[in-house]
């Protein structure tokens, strides 16, 4: 049974990870969700994946509004983070990511959870051939 929490340690609170994930990180879209993500060689946690969440105040004007989506997109991650450690565990990888929403317009909580399926699907897919090319190399 798994258990659907989301820890403090699974925060990507470490500035310095953060600069070296937005510096030397990929990323792609996956609408309304920009992911950044990067596979370090040293890690300091205990979880496999140390994930942030952010909405530009761009975008949104209003804290209340900002924070929902942060909200939105941290618990359909918290509800799907599961099929990710799994992966991550079999192929013994570690990984920092960044959720950035890129949407102009206030969405859903059931779009942005689909949009969150579909993010971790494609980090699962781009894990394996990231990790299929250093093995070719």
């Amino acid at each position: 049974m798994a258990r659907y929490t989301f820890h403090k340690e699974e925060r990507l609170c470490s500035r310095k990870l953060i600069g070296t994930l937005f510096e030397s990180g990929r990323s792609f879209l996956c609408y309304p969700l920009k992911v950044v993500y990067y596979t370090p060689e040293v890690w300091e946690g205990d979880f496999p994946v140390q994930v942030g969440f952010t909405v530009p105040k761009k975008n949104f004007k209003r804290a209340v509004k900002r924070n929902l989506l942060k909200r939105r997109i941290r618990e359909a991650y918290r509800l799907r983070k599961h099929e990710l450690y799994e992966y991550l565990e079999t192929t013994e990888q570690q990984l920092g990511v960044m959720f950035i929403y890129v949407g102009k317009e206030q969405l859903s909580y059931r779009k942005i959870e689909g949009s969150v399926q579909k993010a971790i699907n494609r980090l699962k897919k781009e894990l394996t051939k990231s990790s299929s090319a250093e093995k070719k190399a």
